[in-house]
């Protein structure tokens, strides 16, 4: 279990922040840092790291100190069983993808890890090139393997997708699934794409100016309601067509236009560009705004 009491004041674009954290996460949880830009996600997961020292406060990780200002405890980066993979890949340039991995393992580690993490990422015909002749979504698989070479407990994930594509996002997406279920991970990923986190989420952090102001599950989180359904996809209204007695929306889900047909009452409070799960409710879809 991770167990986290910091404070940290931090410098914002409108003055300056107090970062106050403390929470909770479960061993083998995948946990979902979610708000606005500025909000405090990428310093909390620095602080995780080692890379940024809170100003008071205590990281616990499964009964060991890591940090505790009042001893002056602070385990170093490199002594904390960390994998981290940041939005800009940050990739050694003169480096072969093969490289790269093999410069982030341990001396003496097994070389095995290494080859195991080439065929589940699939980089094989990839091993001997550089990152600048590699695809975003290329690199970004390099990179989630080379935070996984020492085989870390915890797992950062900072915005690792944003700056892909829809069809390379949703592969890279099961990619981390596969990643976090098969290596036992506890994960923390900042991510603003809902249905990413809709996806990949056990459990959501709101932060809002330094603070975690809801935690819950994503469905809990974002519609206000526990939601069943043999299927549930995130999109946003484009259009909404009054007729006689219904409503028809229509809805962006990935690349395709949806037809929901709704009752007046259930769109009330519904505008174009809205964010909207549909769902299913008695074999029927059924429209919840995502707040």
């Amino acid at each position: 279990m991770i167990k986290i009491d910091i404070h940290k004041s931090l410098s914002a674009s409108d003055g300056q922040m107090n970062l106050r954290i403390k929470c909770e996460i479960e061993k083998g949880e995948l946990v979902t840092l979610y708000g606005e830009s500025g909000a405090g996600k990428t310093s909390t997961l620095r602080i995780l790291a080692g890379l940024l020292k809170p100003d008071k406060g205590e990281i616990t990780i499964d009964n060991t100190r890591w940090v505790d200002t009042k001893t002056k405890t602070f385990l170093s980066p490199q002594n904390r069983n960390i994998g981290y993979v940041f939005q800009d890949y940050a990739l050694f340039p003169n480096m072969t993808v093969l490289q790269n991995l093999e410069f982030a393992s341990n001396k003496g580690q097994n070389k095995k890890v290494i080859t195991d993490l080439i065929d589940m990422m699939e980089l094989g015909d990839l091993q001997n090139r550089k990152p600048q002749t590699l695809s975003g979504g290329q690199q970004q698989r390099v990179a989630l393997a080379r935070a996984l070479v020492r085989k870390p407990d915890i797992l950062l994930l900072d915005e690792p997708l944003a700056a892909l594509d829809y069809k390379i996002r949703l592969k890279l997406q099961d990619y981390i699934t596969r990643i976090h279920n098969e290596y036992g991970l506890t994960t923390l990923l900042v991510s603003h794409d809902l249905g990413e986190i809709m996806k990949l989420s056990d459990r959501v952090f709101v932060l809002e100016q330094g603070k975690i102001t809801r935690k819950g599950i994503p469905n809990e989180i974002f519609s206000n309601k526990k939601i069943s359904g043999k299927f549930k996809f995130i999109g946003e209204v484009l259009k909404i067509e009054p007729q006689d007695v219904v409503v028809i929306v229509s809805v962006l889900i990935q690349n395709n236009v949806v037809k929901v047909i709704a009752d007046k009452s259930e769109i009330q409070s519904l505008k174009l560009g809205d964010k909207v799960m549909v769902a299913s409710k008695a074999f029927n879809p059924i429209l919840y705004k995502i707040e």
